[in-house]
């Protein structure tokens, strides 16, 4: 527990020192806070007990990608990680739409081909918000947040539905 504490206090430092540094990045807000809540959310998961196997994987057959494949007990979870700098707006997790749904899905096949067959697994949906400051994440951790339904045209692959 206290390594993996010691390990996010060193990313923040090298990230203060990074951005005094550095010339500014080209990369838009947003996407700096999202990145922040992925690795915010990477921490958050361990202290829970997962144990995270992949960070941002991408399927060379389809669009998107997934955030966090990780364990949880004997469960493979593949979680969306949803960050928001205020509450104002709608929740994070009300992303997680049928078509962002959908594309997860997609993707998340293609890394289950690498699993067994018989490898329980769902959809997690990890809503990040910054609301209380940059250094005082609150999170929302909804397990088995969505359901894959039975797909006969993947059932040969053992792959269709999900834990």
């Amino acid at each position: 527990m206290f390594a993996g504490r010691l390990t996010q206090f060193t990313l923040r430092a090298l990230d203060w020192l990074t951005a005094r540094t550095l010339p500014p990045e080209d990369t838009p807000e947003h996407h700096r806070t999202g990145r922040r809540g992925e690795e915010d959310a990477y921490f958050y998961l361990r202290r829970r007990g997962y144990t995270i196997i992949a960070r941002n994987y991408r399927s060379p057959h389809h669009r998107g990608e997934l955030d966090l494949v990780g364990w949880d007990g004997d469960v493979l979870c593949v979680i969306e990680v949803k960050t928001r700098t205020a509450r104002d707006m709608k929740p994070a997790e009300a992303a997680v739409d049928r078509e962002k749904q959908r594309e997860l899905s997609l993707v998340a096949r293609d890394f289950l081909r690498h699993m067994p067959a018989s490898c329980p697994w769902r959809f997690d949906v990890l809503a990040v918000y910054y609301d209380r400051g940059p250094n005082r994440p609150t999170f929302e951790l909804f397990q088995n947040a969505f359901p894959v339904s039975y797909n006969r045209r993947f059932s040969n692959s053992g792959f269709a539905s999900s834990y």
